[in-house]
């Protein structure tokens, strides 16, 4: 490649969060894991604990590929079923997995694998998800000891494992990585709350949705932050699950240069400084 006709890129690449799990009256779901994070923004980190990754070399007047993942969708009340996967994000070679459905009371039980892990159901101590190596982190495990144990695990995020649930109480979502790609701090991919019969577990700091307890219902993943849905509780009043949030692609280059958007593809662009940042929201 000759000098001069390359363009160096820093991204940040978020794929979309999982939905949480449905609960029933044995156990409470788990929540939806955070979309997987890869970042090579210098001096940041990317999830799983990883350093940021090499900046992307792109040749000029070139096209490359871009794909916002959706979130993926909560499980419906009374169906206890698992939260779904979310969809991957990518650009040209950089591909962050879907965040991992949070576990409702099926038969594993056990949360999804993704990027970072959904959270594993209650009652009877369901392990979470696998997260994927350099993007997340795993879920947490659901609670055991039977109509004692029933809080549902923490969907993992970016920077953190899910907790695991602890009686009647569900576990947090692991928190996300903020990142000042964009001129500004922001967190981004936290996990979904478990289900609980207690106090409402918390989504992960990066936009991780809360998870459900007898009388509140579960809130989904925040657009464009990759966060996981929280996972619902049950009883006659049940709602459905969190949803996950959108992914997002973030691109970082000189201001002398000029990225178009193709069709399909929704987004914007500022100047921040010495550079332009492209930031897709959708396509």
């Amino acid at each position: 490649m000759l000098a001069g006709y390359v363009l160096e890129v820093e991204y940040l690449v978020i794929a979309g969060g999982a939905g949480g799990g449905d609960g029933q009256n044995s156990g409470r779901a788990g929540g939806g894991g955070a979309g997987g994070y890869r970042s090579s923004v210098t001096g940041e980190s990317s999830g799983g604990g990883a350093s940021a990754e090499s900046p992307a070399s792109l040749f000029l007047a070139t096209n490359y590929t871009v794909t916002v993942g959706a979130g993926g969708a909560g499980a419906l009340a009374f169906s206890d079923e698992d939260g779904s996967n979310g969809s991957n994000s990518t650009f040209d070679t950089i591909t962050s997995t879907g965040g991992g459905g949070g576990e409702g009371f099926s038969a594993s039980g056990v949360g999804q694998d993704g990027g970072s892990g959904g959270g594993g159901a209650g009652f009877d101590g369901y392990g979470g998800g696998n997260g994927t190596t350099n993007q997340g982190f795993d879920g947490g495990a659901g609670a055991s000891g039977g109509s004692s144990g029933r809080g549902g695990g923490g969907g993992g995020g970016a920077s953190a494992a899910g907790t695991a649930g602890s009686g009647s109480q569900g576990g947090g979502g692991g928190n996300g990585v903020a990142s000042s790609i964009t001129g500004s701090s922001v967190t981004r991919a936290g996990g979904g709350g478990g289900g609980s019969d207690s106090a409402v577990a918390s989504g992960g700091t990066g936009g991780g949705g809360n998870g459900g307890n007898l009388s509140v219902a579960a809130t989904s993943g925040t657009a464009n932050t990759g966060g996981g849905g929280g996972g619902a509780s049950d009883d006659s009043s049940e709602t459905d699950s969190g949803n996950g949030g959108s992914g997002v692609v973030i691109l970082r280059y000189p201001a002398i240069r000029t990225i178009t958007l193709g069709a399909g593809l929704t987004g914007s662009t500022a100047t921040v400084g010495a550079n332009k940042v492209t930031t897709i929201t959708a396509g």
